[in-house]
């Protein structure tokens, strides 16, 4: 159950941060709102894993998920540039999240 509350708090994470992108600095209430309210989310379902997670294995991979995920969208949502070497990058970061869970 701690890796499902991790992959979630994962997956909120990166909610938060494209979340980000359409509060334009804040000024915009709902889609401020709708990032808080993601990133209590995150907070909290990491918070639920680390129970049993050990800490340095859970933030390493809640960041993971968080870093790749956002990466991922932003290429789509907001045409940032693909390349060869940001893919493979991309690639490594999730073959460390299945290390690190193949690991514990």
């Amino acid at each position: 159950m701690a890796w499902t509350f991790l992959l979630v708090a994962g997956l909120f994470e990166i909610c938060w941060a494209i979340g980000l992108k359409y509060t334009e600095g804040f000024t915009r209430f709902w889609p401020t709102a709708g990032t808080l309210v993601a990133m209590a989310a995150s907070f909290g379902c990491l918070a639920q894993a680390l129970k049993t997670i050990p800490v340095g294995t859970g933030y390493a991979v809640w960041t993971g998920i968080g870093a790749a995920g956002t990466a991922l969208l932003s290429m789509g949502l907001f045409a940032e540039s693909t390349s060869t070497i940001k893919v493979i990058s991309l690639l490594c970061i999730v073959l460390g999240i299945i290390g690190l869970k193949g690991s514990s």
